[in-house]
């Protein structure tokens, strides 16, 4: 029984779980903030895409190189 109660009050590695638990719930909360702001990138670049041609197509009609 003494090796168990060595082992239950044995904080080597405390922090090292702490480190993994806080990336994980770092991680964790960036997923979830992507996925909510993934539809708005996905239609701003759309947004911006669609600019661009619009401006090559001006450029081409003008003539300018």
């Amino acid at each position: 029984m003494t090796k168990f109660s060595a082992f239950l009050n044995d904080e080597t590695g405390a922090v090292t779980v702490d480190w993994v638990v806080l990336t994980a719930a770092i991680v964790g909360l960036g997923l979830v903030v992507f996925t909510f702001i993934q539809p708005a990138i996905s239609t701003l670049a759309s947004d911006i895409g669609s600019e661009i041609s619009k401006a090559g197509s001006k450029m081409k009609a003008s003539g300018t190189p």
